[in-house]
């Protein structure tokens, strides 16, 4: 918790081995950093990235979230689930 809101931590390793976004689920907001941007993903080509990791994150931990969910990622425009579940080459 931080500022009087409640932050869920996810796991998403891939862009980096240990990271991570942070849901916010009263508000149905979703900060994803560099794992998820609208129509793409995160790098994966660090030394403890891993691409196969990043797109298993994305579908299974954040694609599983509510399709209104917005997202803010680290670069570019916010998005929202359903528009990446339709639209990402990697769902």
């Amino acid at each position: 918790e931080a500022a009087g809101l409640s932050f869920k931590l996810i796991a998403t390793p891939g862009h980096t081995s240990g990271g991570c976004c942070y849901y916010i689920e009263d508000d149905n907001v979703l900060i994803s950093g560099d794992t998820l941007f609208e129509e793409s993903v995160g790098r994966s080509d660090f030394p403890t990235s891993s691409t196969s990791e990043l797109v298993r994150s994305v579908r299974e931990k954040l694609f599983v979230l509510p399709d209104e969910t917005i997202v803010y990622p680290g670069d570019g425009d916010i998005t929202t689930i359903g528009h990446e579940k339709e639209y990402n080459p990697y769902a």
